[in-house]
């Protein structure tokens, strides 16, 4: 029989070897994150070309681009405007694809490869370079309206249509939304559909009565994610549009406004306290998603996610 002396040695030694093995984790984390993070809030504070050390000037980056950056304000809106037309559009559409393969369909796992394979390329250039080609003047798109006598527009040429365009982008993509709604689908009891036929509910009434409320988990996770993820959208700005925010500041995203500042303008103090005011919107925007979750996240028999 062990000893409790020797339990506190066993268990010593099974922290160090945990420790061990966590090891390269904490050396990424404090030199990748952390310090990446308090040398930007430092940054923020000064006055920084990159080329000449960074001169301390307090808070009048952040006082300078609440007071007199228009830019700011437009870059921030038009963030704002494809976060919220994007995600809800995108986690639709990823659940009603969810709720198609969740019927039994023979060959399952290549469907959902198929449809999953857009998400894993979803950051690169070359699809983004692809999907301006498709959009543009003489693209697929105006060609296939011309079959019906329609003449497109430029979709990427055009300030009022290339957002669209980039949101139609990133609802293609929902790919990894669809497999964790799908797996959610598969965790519904399929005798509470049996007790809501029998109570006389239709298809589209247990959707709404069933299906959604259970859901409900899942749906919040992807929903934070989809505004993270959106937030920090920066590929299809740049290379849909002209890497200037064109036309007209129709693609001035938010993180490709920061991307400027810094590389391009190489104003990294400011470009600095760009990044730590997204940081502080992406999570009091999460925050808010966090608090009203108890009002329509359901947890099995919890109540609103109490």
């Amino acid at each position: 029989m062990k000893t409790k002396s020797s339990r506190n040695s066993l268990a010593r030694e099974q922290n160090r070897t945990a420790y061990l093995f966590l090891t390269p984790w904490f050396i990424g984390f404090f030199c990748l994150t952390v310090g990446p993070m308090i040398a930007s809030l430092y940054f923020s504070l000064t006055k920084y070309n990159l080329l000449n050390p960074p001169k301390w000037i307090g808070l009048d980056n952040y006082v300078k681009i609440f007071t007199e950056d228009e830019t700011f304000r437009n870059s921030l809106f038009l963030t704002f405007k494809y976060v919220f037309l994007s995600v809800p559009l995108k986690l639709a559409f990823a659940l009603i694809v969810a709720m198609i393969l969740n019927k039994g369909l023979r060959g399952l796992g290549i469907y959902r490869t198929v449809y999953y394979l857009p998400s894993l390329l979803g950051g690169s250039i070359a699809i983004a370079i692809v999907w301006r080609q498709i959009f543009a003047g003489d693209g697929v798109v105006n060609q296939v309206l011309g079959w019906f006598g329609i003449t497109g527009p430029s979709w990427i040429a055009h300030p009022d249509y290339i957002i669209h365009t980039i949101v139609t982008l990133t609802v293609w993509q929902f790919g990894s939304a669809m497999v964790i709604f799908l797996a959610g689908l598969k965790q519904v009891p399929a005798d509470m559909y049996e007790a809501s036929s029998i109570d006389g509910a239709g298809k589209i009434r247990q959707f709404f009565s069933v299906t959604l409320p259970l859901l409900t988990p899942v749906i919040f996770f992807n929903l934070v994610m989809g505004l993270i993820n959106s937030f920090q959208a920066f590929t299809p700005a740049f290379v849909i549009g002209d890497g200037r925010g064109g036309p007209l500041d129709a693609t001035m995203f938010y993180t490709l406004y920061l991307y400027l500042k810094g590389f391009s303008f190489f104003d990294m103090g400011y470009a600095s306290a760009l990044a730590w005011i997204m940081l502080l919107v992406i999570g009091l925007l999460t925050a808010v998603v966090f608090t009203t979750q108890r009002y329509w996240v359901f947890y099995g028999d919890d109540k609103g996610g109490k």
